[in-house]
């Protein structure tokens, strides 16, 4: 059964995996047919599934079983000599991986606590790494908006971070999953951002992570031609990606490690764009969003390689709706940043006025003017269909003016 799990797409997972047949596995516990060693096995192989294929499945969540589930949590918690620690475990992964709801607050200290046991194993052999990696996963599907105190998790999983940097013990998905716990914090308690920036260097990892995988991934090569740990790794990076979009969105500290993910967003963008939307959609929307923080440079940007991917993007003969409104809204956000005159001294004046000229230069050699009046009949259309973007119905506004 776990290997056809395994095997299932959505579909087939929302067929299996229904209400009525969480309320047979529950009637079969109740009635001692089915063994809970057995279901756990189940359940934590099909809650995987859930959470990394993002089946989005709420079954679980309003069946007797999970009622059931949360029952057993806080009636094993309290035990005190007798406790089984692998047993509780169990419940919170097999709860955790298949809830689709908020956690009620009785249970949240208790899950946190128990999966940071499991998770802060440092031994580096298979079995502990399954068990960190399924453990980190749990972590994951606690809503982004529950808040949780800090004392019961941050010293924790900087530790988990730390001594990963050091000693490597972890699974990739086990180390990109203890940073979307971290950064999922980071929303309720902006606090957090110094922590992840500059003590422990976020960018700096991800665009490691990122680029040692990206060597591996045959690009070219269709999905199902894909091998398991090929298709693991592209899992992996679209995660790490999802997790930059968001700091992109909200931190206010980038530093110079910065520069290098940017690159390397731009690589897996260029390398994803024909036969992997999901991943490439992402990494667009991740320039995109770089283009409007003011704390970073907008000659950044264009050494990176920033204009380039937007520029020949809006050259695609196959572009989309949605990527014509995020190339056309990253050049009204540069050309209205490079309209701004800077009142920091003569030389940032000056690099202001040589940068306008180049990128000037660069749109000239792309055709850029050709594009947008191309484009022009379309901005009322992409802001009915794409309202949250707000373009401007002004064709001048999206040319940088020598």
């Amino acid at each position: 059964m776990n290997g056809l799990v395994d095997e299932m797409n959505e579909k087939e997972f929302r067929s299996v995996f229904t209400k009525e047949q969480f309320y047979k596995i529950d009637k079969m516990i109740e009635e001692e047919k089915l063994l809970m060693v057995n279901v756990i096995l189940l359940l934590k192989n099909a809650g995987s599934c859930n959470e990394l294929k993002s089946f989005f499945d709420y079954a679980f969540s309003v069946s007797f079983l999970s009622d059931r589930f949360e029952k057993m949590l806080v009636d094993e918690d309290k035990k005190n000599e007798e406790k089984n620690e692998k047993l509780l475990a169990d419940f919170c992964e097999c709860y955790l991986l298949l809830c689709d709801k908020s956690i009620p607050d009785e249970l949240l200290s208790i899950v946190v606590h128990c999966l940071l046991k499991v998770a802060s194993k440092k031994e580096g052999n298979e079995e502990t790494q399954k068990e960190v990696e399924i453990a980190m996963l749990c972590f994951n599907c606690i809503d982004d908006g529950t808040k949780i105190e800090q004392k019961l998790y941050l010293n924790e999983i900087s530790e988990i971070i730390k001594y990963h940097q050091e000693h490597h013990n972890l699974t990739q998905l086990a180390y990109q999953s203890s940073w979307k716990f971290l950064i999922n914090r980071f929303f309720n308690n902006i606090s957090l951002e110094e922590v992840i920036v500059n003590e422990l260097h976020f960018t700096r990892e991800a665009r490691r992570e990122i680029e040692d995988m990206f060597k591996s991934v045959n690009w070219k090569r269709k999905e199902e031609g894909k091998g398991e740990k090929e298709v693991k790794e592209m899992l992996v990076i679209e995660r790490w990606l999802l997790e930059i979009k968001k700091l992109i969105s909200s931190c206010t500290l980038w530093n110079e490690e910065c520069s290098g993910l940017i690159r390397s967003i731009c690589q897996v963008f260029q390398a994803s764009r024909d036969d992997h939307p999901d991943i490439s959609h992402v990494c667009i929307i991740s320039l995109r969003n770089a283009s409007d923080k003011k704390n970073m440079e907008i000659d950044v940007l264009q050494k990176e390689g920033v204009m380039d991917v937007f520029l020949e993007e809006m050259n695609q003969s196959t572009l989309d709706d949605e990527n014509i409104s995020h190339c056309l809204n990253f050049f009204l956000d540069i050309s209205e940043r490079l309209k701004e005159k800077k009142d920091d001294g003569e030389t940032d004046e000056t690099k202001r006025i040589e940068l306008k000229r180049k990128i000037f230069e660069k749109m000239e050699e792309e055709g850029y003017e050709d594009i947008i009046a191309g484009f022009h009949e379309m901005f009322d259309f992409l802001n009915r269909s794409y309202v949250i973007y707000v373009l401007s119905l002004n064709v001048s506004d999206y040319f940088v003016n020598a």
